[in-house]
């Protein structure tokens, strides 16, 4: 399905309103709904601006924009309005694999051709794209005379706020956004004191500003999350906080290397600045304007990508069981030990194996300065028989799962990427974990940056020449790119379940993930690792998982990848009943529903399996105890379901309990109603299974 319409404006065509009282020539965009709308004007010194309304309110006031550049004058006022063009879209297309299968791209869009009037008479556009859940706009930097490229010193986008809102943030960390959440009204915000980043070899705060996405929730309780989409070839965005004038500003990720945010050959586009709006806080979570922002698929044919369930040779080094390297004598990755995790897996038919220190150079790999050619990619350790390990896994049914880590020293991979890719082609292997572990080599760059940014993007244009999907730990934000190379299929980005076990801070608190599905997961999927059962950790006495059983299980719904990582030991899994809904739930999903949730406190989401029209729920909550009343309307009118629920007990609670709950099993229709209690950092997780008969 596909409708578009194009009416081309004049500079002197305007629709007249007063904005903000000023008084000046307004041109308006509204999304198809007509609830979102975004006014452009020039102010008195000929600076572009722009407000955001809905429903009449004024929700974004005027922000300005402008640029900086190196060797050229800024660029930002003194401007005039050449041209504006409008177009509708109504689109459709599918995700290979993702959250539903046809996803709506239906929008109205306006294009603002600006010219200086003064000066060099350069010459730029601006497009702003309207939706019903949010908005999206960048810039288009045209041919300049005798001018082959520009050099960004510092990109100005105003998001000038109509009030101190409750938000969640994390710092604006040009390495890592491995930090916890903070809640706190607007004018609270401190990135700079509020670091948390235990344990991690890198990190760099340079002044009070927040990572994106930044998710807000005003007193009327509409809910806003800032973001950006199709981050390519640019500097990832933080955005700088003023908090006497409630505005956020766009703070590029620089280099100190080339003392500059972006350089780039005319004429480009940069990425769109995006602000997710909703009503509620569940509707955030089902947008799609992320991805619609980004361009096409450009492999067309992903078939060679199965999603999957995995497990991994990774948890027993995080509990201090197992090692990654070779010399300590308690070496993880060994032939034997890989074996036992196929056996496991190929019995309770989980597809995956991921195997971690598997390659040489874990010796030497952290807390060295100079970490350049530590690692090969394609020598193992004498006591890991790759062939045999592989022909193993295959004759199994599982698939192993490369790992790469770079340990911060992209140069290194960049020479060896042909190679290893290679290697994954000859035994079979179609993904791969790659790592970033350390501060960036060479010196002065940032994983966010520009340079680090086109780093990310070759691995995975180059993995897809050769089928191979890139799972990205430490990596640059999620930005939607994974509609165009949907070999991106997941990439960490966040505090993961590792924390849990050896942060200084006792881990992360029961309502952390609570929080990430209303934040972090609007970027893109996560790859968390749920399915912690051992969860006092006993051989981490100041550590354990701040959840229950259950929680851990609704993880598998309610934190999306499509590739998702049962992460515990075999022994923790075998004989408990639990493990049957890990087995049992879908990892592909022909449709999702948000049914409730408020950022922070809790969240419940259903997804259908594709194909076989299975449901499954997953509900979880903070440190608080609470009800959460699922109306089952959203199932198939003229089906049953068998429902098998794993649900807290009544004794259950993250700290004192956390391993008990309870199965209850009943017939799902679409006319049921019914109220489940979550316990202290607990959750609920369903499976329901379509009766044909």
């Amino acid at each position: 399905m596909r409708f578009t319409s194009m009416l081309f404006l004049i500079a002197a065509i305007f629709f007249m309103n007063g904005c903000c009282g000023l008084g000046e020539k307004v041109s308006t965009v509204s999304s198809p709904s007509e609830n979102i709308v975004v006014k452009f004007f020039l102010s008195e010194n000929g600076s572009p601006t722009y407000s955001v309304y809905h429903k009449n309110m004024l929700i974004i006031d005027s922000s300005r924009i402008s640029f900086d550049f190196k060797n050229q004058s800024p660029l930002g006022k003194n401007l005039k309005v050449n041209l504006i063009q409008r177009e509708s879209v109504v689109d459709e297309w599918e995700m290979p694999w993702g959250e539903q299968r046809v996803v709506l791209n239906e929008y109205n869009e306006m294009i603002v051709n600006l010219q200086e009037t003064e000066n060099h008479k350069r010459e730029f556009n601006i497009y702003f794209k309207v939706y019903n859940d949010g908005i999206g706009f960048r810039y288009e930097f045209l041919k300049q005379p005798g001018v082959d490229s520009l050099i960004i010193k510092d990109e100005n986008t105003e998001f000038n706020l109509t009030g101190d809102h409750t938000c969640w943030w994390i710092p604006g960390d040009w390495d890592i956004y491995e930090h916890l959440y903070n809640t706190t009204k607007f004018t609270d915000i401190d990135a700079i004191s509020k670091r948390n980043h235990y344990g991690l070899a890198q990190t760099f705060i340079p002044e009070n500003a927040v990572n994106t996405p930044v998710t807000m929730r005003m007193d009327n309780g509409l809910h806003l999350s800032f973001h950006e989409a199709n981050l390519t070839d640019y500097a990832g965005m933080t955005l700088k906080v003023d908090k006497d004038k409630l505005l956020m500003t766009s703070e590029l990720v620089g280099s100190d290397r080339y003392g500059y945010k972006v350089k780039r050959a005319l004429p480009f586009f940069t990425p769109w600045r995006t602000i997710q709006i909703s009503e509620d806080a569940a509707d955030l979570i089902e947008s799609n304007l992320i991805v619609n922002l980004n361009e096409p698929n450009k492999l067309r044919d992903i078939s060679w990508f199965i999603p999957k369930k995995y497990m991994g040779i990774w948890w027993e080094m995080h509990i201090g069981t197992k090692s990654w390297d070779l010399k300590s004598g308690n070496h993880g990755a060994t032939t034997e030990n890989a074996k036992k995790f196929i056996d496991f897996a190929s019995d309770n038919g989980i597809k995956g194996l991921l195997i971690e220190g598997w390659n040489t150079g874990w010796e030497h790999w952290i807390g060295f300065e100079d970490r350049e050619g530590v690692f090969d990619f394609v020598t193992p350790y004498p006591d890991y028989d790759i062939d045999e390990v592989v022909d193993y896994a295959t004759d199994k049914g599982v698939e192993i799962i490369m790992h790469h880590e770079t340990s911060a020293a992209p140069r290194t991979y960049d020479q060896q990427m042909d190679t290893a890719f290679a290697l994954m082609n000859k035994y079979g292997i179609t993904s791969v974990k790659t790592g970033y572990v350390g501060k960036i080599i060479p010196k002065g760059e940032y994983h966010h940056g520009q340079w680090m940014v086109n780093h990310y993007r070759k691995v995975i244009e180059k993995a897809a020449e050769k089928n191979i999907a890139i799972n990205a730990h430490e990596p640059i934000k999620a930005t939607g790119i994974r509609r165009t190379f949907p070999n991106a299929i997941s990439r960490e980005g966040l505090r993961g379940q590792e924390f849990n076990a050896w942060a200084m801070d006792g881990g992360n608190p029961p309502e952390h993930l609570s929080i990430v599905a209303f934040t972090r997961m609007l970027a893109g999927p996560i790859d968390f690792t749920p399915g912690v059962f051992d969860i006092s950790l006993p051989t981490k006495p100041n550590n354990q998982i701040n959840t229950t059983i259950a929680h851990q299980l609704a993880l598998y719904v309610v934190i999306y990848s499509p590739i998702q990582m049962a992460c515990d030991l075999p022994e923790n899994y075998e004989g408990n009943c639990a493990f049957d809904f890990i087995k049992d739930v879908g990892i592909d999903w022909e449709q999702s529903k948000v049914l409730n949730g408020e950022v922070g406190d809790y969240v419940t989401i259903a997804r259908e399996e594709k194909n076989s029209g299975n449901w499954f729920v997953g509900s979880i909550t903070d440190e608080n105890s609470r009800e959460i009343t699922i109306d089952f309307s959203f199932v198939d009118p003229d089906a049953k379901y068998k429902a098998m629920a794993y649900k807290d007990s009544e004794n259950s609670h993250y700290k004192m309990n956390p391993t008990d709950y309870e199965l209850e099993e009943f017939i799902v229709t679409n006319k049921m109603i019914k109220t489940f209690k979550l316990a202290e950092g607990g959750g609920l997780a369903i499976s329901l299974i379509r009766d044909i008969n």
